[in-house]
């Protein structure tokens, strides 16, 4: 792999917490200027620190949000049956050992150490991020843990409480320091969304869940995709499974989704496929590396494909790169981004495929874990390897929405 593709994939990970800084911010069209020129103003002193602007589409992106109502996709579709059940129903013998369960709690223990006063988690450059707060709240409730509702639910309801906070008036759920913000924005809308699906009584996250997909759905661009910024100009796979996993949610809690939207992901997430199997960055030549493999896999699982070439050829790369029983070796670079969305393939896939792969990362993953009960990410921090980690080892217990459907 030449270097050029390392700091490409590289910069697609970090752009979770921070990414090229960027002085300007883009103007929101409404819908009478939908079709304008895109316009650039810098914020005044009346818009919030946190406020990023978002660019209506241009011209020649006009179509990335239909003027008229479109079909909603059922993301819910029975799964045929020639394709075989996921693990959803079909648990194997022994998934959730004691061993795992131990390093559960110590994990979560662990996390709850790290919320801040004000409900994020994060610290220093990665501090009062929307996105990391949103992943540590994922692992509380993948044990159970609602706002207000058993050990963790107070750590729960901070954490709601703060990507709530960060909420702008564009939709973009971002904090005050984030920059190039749309992973976080998926994994905030994610979040929200497996919140709204517990508990549908709550106005202010049925608004800002509404208004976070609705930023999605404009922001995608010609080729189907996503990337940093939520204007419809570039795309990478990368950000898009963020994407397409915050809209699958958002759905399934029932919120609409138009059909185009998902059919012109599901169109850019092929064209990042390589003739190996794996999957490149971009749409245009590139190297096949596993992370990003398993997030094309889970994203055209998310998006509805259950029977497809290009999922088993996807699963039967990431097999052979990363799986010990198949001599692969999934290294320490990416290493809990890739395997969070690897474990989601597998147990999407289900049948040998899930029963050969959990125990070998199950064991692995704990064997991993800190005697301080966390797991260590020196490029993102504890809090984001932590949770990954414990969303990771809680798959089998099948607690949130979004592995339930």
């Amino acid at each position: 792999m030449t270097n050029s593709h390392t700091r490409h994939f590289t910069a697609a990970i970090m752009a979770i917490f921070f990414c090229i800084t960027n002085q300007q911010a883009f103007t929101v069209g409404s819908a009478q200027n939908q079709n304008s020129n895109t316009q650039v103003e810098k914020p005044n002193d009346q818009k919030k620190n946190n406020e990023i602007q978002v660019a209506p589409p241009t011209d020649q992106n006009k179509n990335t949000k239909p003027s008229t109502p479109v079909e909603t996709i059922d993301l819910d579709k029975e799964r045929p049956v020639d394709v075989g059940a996921s693990a959803q129903n079909a648990p194997m013998e022994s998934e959730i050992t004691p061993a795992t369960e131990e390093s559960v709690q110590r994990g979560l223990r662990y996390l709850a150490g790290l919320q801040n006063d004000d409900g994020s988690f994060g610290r220093g450059q990665f501090a009062k991020h929307a996105g990391i707060t949103a992943l540590c709240g994922l692992a509380f409730m993948a044990d159970g843990h609602l706002p207000g509702r058993g050990a963790y639910g107070d750590n729960v309801r901070k954490a709601l409480d703060f990507v709530l906070s960060s909420a702008t008036e564009t939709g973009l759920l971002a904090a005050e320091n984030s920059h190039g913000p749309m992973y976080g924005h998926g994994f905030a809308t994610l979040f929200l969304g497996e919140i709204y699906g517990m508990n549908n009584e709550d106005a202010r996250v049925r608004d800002a869940l509404t208004r976070a997909v609705e930023l999605i759905i404009n922001s995608q661009n010609q080729e189907g995709g996503w990337r940093y910024n939520p204007v419809p100009y570039d795309a990478d796979i990368s950000v898009t499974i963020c994407e397409i996993m915050a809209l699958r949610s958002a759905r399934n809690a029932g919120i609409k989704v138009p059909k185009e939207t998902i059919d012109r992901a599901i169109a850019y997430v092929r064209s990042c496929q390589n003739s190996d199997g794996g999957f490149r960055y971009m749409s245009t030549s590139g190297t096949s590396l596993w992370p990003r493999t398993a997030a094309g896999v889970a994203s055209l699982y998310y998006a509805g494909v259950y029977s497809d070439n290009s999922i088993d050829r996807g699963l039967n790369y990431l097999q052979d790169s990363v799986n010990p029983d198949a001599g692969g070796n999934s290294g320490e670079a990416h290493y809990f981004y890739g395997h969070y969305y690897a474990v989601q393939a597998m147990y999407l896939a289900g049948g040998k495929r899930w029963t050969t792969w959990w125990p070998n990362i199950r064991d692995e993953m704990i064997s991993k874990q800190a005697a301080t009960g966390g797991w260590m990410d020196y490029q993102a921090g504890q809090a984001y390897s932590t949770s990954m980690a414990l969303i990771v080892l809680q798959m089998p217990k099948r607690y949130l929405p979004i592995f339930q459907k």
